[in-house]
């Protein structure tokens, strides 16, 4: 099996953000995941017996690398550990917007993110020490893709 490559760093706060938002919707191991515009959901699907997750989201599958959908439902399974300090700090932020705004270059993202939080006066060093917690558990684990995947929904 082919395993999900590993997502950029903006996908961890944006999944972070999303769990703060309550844009998931659990049932077993399967979720509907809104989008920050709330105008579509993603379809996430994990499987632990193989270590095989499956989502609808863009990056999974335009990019095969493990989108923010799936890191939220690892989230709120207990597979990846996250401090809940964080949902609170990574919420409201427009996503699809921030990302439209600077052409999906996640860096500049991440850049906008991390200056809205400094004027928030946030502890930044606590901040990283705590996502680079979570980032750590993603990028050591080694999800399989499914056999077959499903486009993502259309709409913002």
């Amino acid at each position: 099996m082919a395993v999900w490559k590993q997502p950029h760093i903006s996908k961890t706060y944006e999944a972070i953000g999303g769990v703060g938002d309550d844009r998931i919707e659990v049932k077993g191991n399967t979720a509907k995941v809104y989008s920050s515009s709330r105008g579509k959901y993603y379809e996430v699907k994990w499987d632990p017996a193989t270590q095989t997750i499956s989502s609808n989201d863009n990056s999974s599958y335009w990019v095969g690398e493990l989108g923010y959908p799936s890191i939220m439902l690892l989230i709120k399974l207990g597979v990846i550990d996250c401090d809940e300090s964080l949902f609170e700090i990574l919420r409201g932020f427009a996503w699809k917007d921030i990302n439209q705004k600077y052409k999906n270059k996640f860096d500049k993202t991440v850049k906008e993110v991390r200056d809205v939080l400094e004027q928030r006066g946030v502890d930044m060093a606590d901040f990283d020490t705590k996502l680079n917690h979570v980032v750590d558990q993603v990028n050591t684990l080694k999800l399989n893709k499914p056999t077959t995947k499903k486009r993502p929904p259309a709409g913002y």
